[in-house]
């Protein structure tokens, strides 16, 4: 490893991301002192497109694209990105270098009145950006009236308190990170709402060959969620699925057991395909792939054709 006395992290310029962005800064600052970490804001097309629909343009990539490419060129030396935005493939020459340790991963439901999910009323405006949750929602409560909501975590928070909606649905990770835990209603359990993969785990990005980057984000990798997001990611990969595809999984850690649950469902909620699986986390791949079978197997893979023919 050659030694170097400075990089650059990549990251969005939202709040939420910059605020990430610092933190893996911070860690690495108090692995190296006498590395000097800046920062590169870098615009993706997911920031660019704010009143379209992820699952219209696509989805797959659109908050790290701009990013990678950067990472490609030697612009960066490092991108810090949300795991849930990161796509099962990597461009060729990169890897997810580290994977530290797992903010809370549920969902969280805000609403203007204080109520909860089983408490609003009939009607009810919620928000959300995205198809698994409003997939879940309707599932368990199909007289809701869920409404696309795009935007960052403060432009999400402001539009509820402008009474745009009765109720907004959120990552509780990116509150916390915020500090804004004080604005949740309730969380909601992975019986109602399973996360998204890779929810609440960040991802170091990195050239596979810099050995110097490599090294210095060692010491932040946290092994059960790596391998927890590993197997979430497997079965994500298995299904070919986007972040806007009513897709789910959750995967955790019990001594040398790994436990997962993972859903299908249709965009309306009417279908919704559930099952778990476990295994020696040895195994955790293998485990997220044979999950997604079990899934395709008991009719998520109707749903799937049907969904991606109308994409």
């Amino acid at each position: 490893m050659s030694a170097r006395s400075s990089l650059v992290l990549g990251t969005r310029g939202s709040r939420l991301a910059v605020w990430q962005a610092e933190w893996v800064q911070a860690r690495l600052q108090e692995i190296a002192p006498s590395v000097t970490v800046a920062l590169r804001r870098i615009k993706t097309s997911g920031d660019m497109i704010v009143d379209v629909p992820l699952a219209a343009i696509g989805g797959k990539g659109l908050f790290v694209k701009e990013i990678e490419e950067a990472l490609l060129r030697g612009e960066i030396d490092l991108a810090v990105h949300s795991m849930k935005d990161v796509p099962t493939i990597l461009p060729d020459g990169l890897d997810i270098l580290c994977i530290p340790a797992r903010e809370d991963p549920r969902d969280v439901l805000i609403s203007r009145d204080a109520l909860s999910l089983d408490h609003l009323p009939k009607g009810a405006r919620v928000g959300t950006s995205s198809l698994r949750r409003q997939a879940q929602l309707l599932h368990r409560r199909p007289d809701l009236t869920v409404q696309i909501l795009r935007g960052n975590l403060d432009t999400r928070l402001r539009k509820l308190r402008n009474g745009k909606y009765d109720a907004v649905v959120l990552a509780a990770a990116g509150l916390r990170r915020m500090g804004w835990s004080n604005e949740v209603t309730e969380y909601l359990p992975p019986e109602v709402s399973l996360p998204a993969i890779g929810q609440g785990a960040l991802g170091l990005e990195g050239r596979r060959e810099d050995g110097f980057v490599q090294e210095l984000v060692a010491p932040l990798e946290h092994r059960p969620t790596r391998t927890a997001v590993t197997a979430e990611r497997a079965l994500l990969e298995r299904l070919e699925g986007g972040c806007q595809v009513p897709i789910a999984a959750h995967a955790t850690i019990k001594g040398d057991t790994l436990i997962m649950d993972g859903l299908i469902a249709s965009v309306d909620g009417r279908r919704l395909i559930r099952d778990m699986i476990q295994g020696p986390v040895s195994d955790a791949r293998a485990l997220g792939m044979r999950l997604a079978e079990k899934l395709l197997a008991q009719g998520g893979d109707s749903i799937l054709s049907e969904i991606y023919g109308k994409a």
